[in-house]
Formats: C-alpha cells, sequence, structure tokens
C-alpha cells in the first residue's frame, strides 16, 4: 500500500510502517484517538482522527464519506488502553461491515506496543503485542527526506498557529494602528461613501495579488503590508478574491499572517489557511485554523462553512470544484459600494485591542 500527499508516496508493507506513517498524515503522534485510514486502490484516499473515548454518534458523517469516496478497505487504528480503544474499534468495523467495506487492519497502540484485532497467530501477532518504534522506521526517514513533518501531539501542532509575542506583536499593533487611523480619516473626509467603497476594493484587490506575489517569490509582507491586508481581507469581496485565486502554496502566507494579525483580523486569514491547508490534505491543521478564527468571531461565515466541510469528512475538490473566479465574482457582484464595507466599520470605529500610534520619539 502506499500514501500519496502532496510532497511524497510513502511505501507500507507492514503494521509497523503504517502505524509510522499515522503521525505524518495527522501532523501529529496521535494519542487517545481513533484514526481511520480509507484505500482506493492501494492508496491512502481519507484519513479521518476522533479523540477517545468516542463521544455518541461521533462517526455519523463516516458512512457516507466512506460512500462518497468509494473507499474499499479500511485500516483502523486505537490508541490507548483496550477498554477505551476496543469499543470505537468495533463502532467503526461494524460501520464498515455494513457497507461492504473491508477491515484490512485493526491495531491498538499502546506503550511502544501494538495488538491486531485481525490475526490471532501468536507467531505474528503475540498476546503481549509487538514492539515499534516510529522514529527508527524506514518510513519516517522517508517522510523527513521529503521534508513532512509529525509533531509531539496535537498542542504542538496548535502552537505553530499561536500568536507571535514580544516585538513582534508590538510593532504590529502599532502598524494596525496607524492602517486603521489612516483608513478612518479617509473615509471620514470622504463626499461619497460609495466612490471610497470602489477605491478601498480596487485597491484591496491589488494588494491581494501583490501579497501572493511577494509570497510566491519567497519575500514577507512587512508590518504595515500585513496590517493593511488584514483591514482589506476584512471586505467580504477582497477575501474572496483570495479564495478563488487558491493555490497549494498559499498555506504560508496564510499562516504568517494568522500568527501576525491582531486578533480582530484573524478570522479572515485564518479561514484562508484552513482551505489552503485542507486543499492539502492538512485536515488538522485546517481545523486548528479555524478554531482559531472562530474563537475570535464564532459567526464567522467561511469558518462556519469550511468546519462543517471537514466535520463531515466532505473531500476539498467538492467545493473548490464549485468556487468561483475573480471574473465571476466581479460579474456576479457587480460594482463596490459603500454596504460592502460593513463588516470593516465595527473594526474602524472602536478596534478593539489596538492602541493609538505611537508619537516617534525625538
Amino acid at each position: 500500500m502506499s500514501v500519496n500527499t502532496s510532497a511524497a508516496r510513502l511505501t507500507l508493507a507492514s503494521p509497523a510502517d503504517v502505524l509510522a506513517a499515522v503521525p505524518y498524515l495527522v501532523g501529529f503522534h496521535p494519542s487517545a484517538s481513533l484514526i481511520v485510514l480509507g484505500i482506493v486502490q492501494n492508496q491512502v484516499q481519507l484519513a479521518a482522527r476522533w479523540n477517545l473515548p468516542l463521544p455518541s454518534q461521533a462517526l455519523l458523517p463516516l458512512e457516507p464519506a466512506l460512500t462518497r469516496e468509494r473507499i474499499e478497505e479500511v485500516i483502523l487504528i486505537g490508541y490507548g488502553d483496550g477498554p477505551q480503544v476496543t469499543p470505537a474499534i468495533d463502532q467503526a468495523g461494524q460501520l464498515a461491515a455494513r457497507l461492504g467495506v473491508q477491515v484490512g487492519e485493526a491495531l491498538r497502540c499502546h506503550g511502544g506496543r501494538y495488538w491486531s484485532y485481525v490475526c490471532d497467530l501468536a507467531q505474528c501477532c503475540p498476546p503481549e503485542g509487538t514492539p515499534y518504534d516510529p522514529a527508527t522506521s524506514r518510513v519516517a526517514a522517508e517522510a523527513t527526506v521529503h521534508g513532512m513533518v509529525a509533531l509531539p501531539d496535537r498542542a504542538a501542532l496548535e502552537g505553530t498557529l499561536s500568536p507571535l509575542t514580544g516585538p513582534v506583536r508590538l510593532s504590529m499593533r502599532n502598524a494596525t494602528a496607524t492602517a486603521v487611523a489612516a483608513v478612518r480619516s479617509r473615509f471620514a473626509k470622504a463626499a461619497d461613501p460609495d466612490r471610497f467603497a470602489r477605491e478601498f476594493v480596487t485597491q484591496g484587490l491589488v494588494r491581494v495579488r501583490a501579497a501572493l506575489a511577494v509570497h510566491a517569490a519567497g519575500g514577507r509582507l512587512d508590518d504595515a503590508e500585513a496590517a493593511r491586508l488584514g483591514l482589506d481581507l476584512a471586505v467580504i469581496r477582497v477575501r474572496d478574491e483570495a479564495w478563488t485565486l487558491m493555490d497549494d502554496s498559499h498555506a504560508g502566507l496564510w499562516r504568517d499572517l494568522t500568527r501576525r494579525l491582531e486578533p480582530p483580523f484573524v478570522p479572515a486569514v485564518a479561514s484562508l489557511l484552513a482551505m489552503s491547508s485542507w486543499r492539502t490534505g492538512d485536515s488538522v491543521l485546517a481545523v486548528i485554523a479555524l478554531e482559531r478564527a472562530l474563537a475570535i468571531d464564532p459567526s464567522y461565515s467561511m469558518a462556519n462553512l469550511l468546519m462543517h466541510a471537514l466535520q463531515n469528512l466532505l473531500a476539498p475538490t467538492l467545493l473548490a470544484d464549485r468556487l468561483p473566479t475573480p471574473a465571476d465574482l466581479e460579474r456576479t457582484m457587480g460594482i463596490p459600494r459603500a454596504s460592502w464595507l460593513l463588516p470593516l466599520f465595527p473594526l474602524l470605529d472602536d478596534p478593539p485591542d489596538i492602541p493609538a500610534p505611537r508619537t516617534p520619539a525625538l
């Protein structure tokens, strides 16, 4: 069996190989988890994870996902002790059997050993379990060579999206306050709000494309550019421009801005990060990014839409194939008008947790 990722194809020839690959599929070394790998033509088509103990009805999205993806075989892996893992393995196995999907392997891992639920031969699956070490596996070495990363746990993965602190945070707060003050001043002086909206959106669309170009060239937005783009992306038309231009390589830009921007401006970039991560098969990082967005704004519609899709194990192509082009957006939405700026107004009127710009010391 092989595992396809955006970076590599890993060949898995044994249960130990599968266990070595799992941390690279989910981005961290699981614990107290149920992992379901869906196989099509000897390749992993679906990888899903649940916390253990398994919440009631947690596997409901799995049935339509197995059907939709035409999964031929599943591998079930539970991390934890027997009373915690066995009911979850049984539930997933019964679901697969009901759909006519073969359970190729079902494993329980705990304390550096694994046990098989489908093999009872003592010579290959002894009662005391089989020792394994994913860190020294050939698969782990191949994954590392290909640039794949498996962090120690989910908390470590969450830390890769935590807000930057120290001088970087102070600098971004100052840059954001300056950008907010400039836009507020321009709007206050605008004789025609609709004309101001047209200029704001037009310039925002240019800045989105410029930011993507800087990132593609290996550069990084400075604080002033990042702060100004944060304001631009608060407007749905500008954010959706970035969405429709989405490419697998954009995740780095949105990850950087998710960490750097002030909280009120994070939901848009975190949602864009979730979409770009989801496209590349990194569903766990996508969920973490959406958790960041929804913790700040629980009603943010793009984050809620993507979270619903991920919770229901939808393939990203189902959504990506339905995205409009920038030309479609322009044709459908028409000429920018002042009402488009409504999501921005609360940030301009009362930007939370953003101090006034500092006057440079003489």
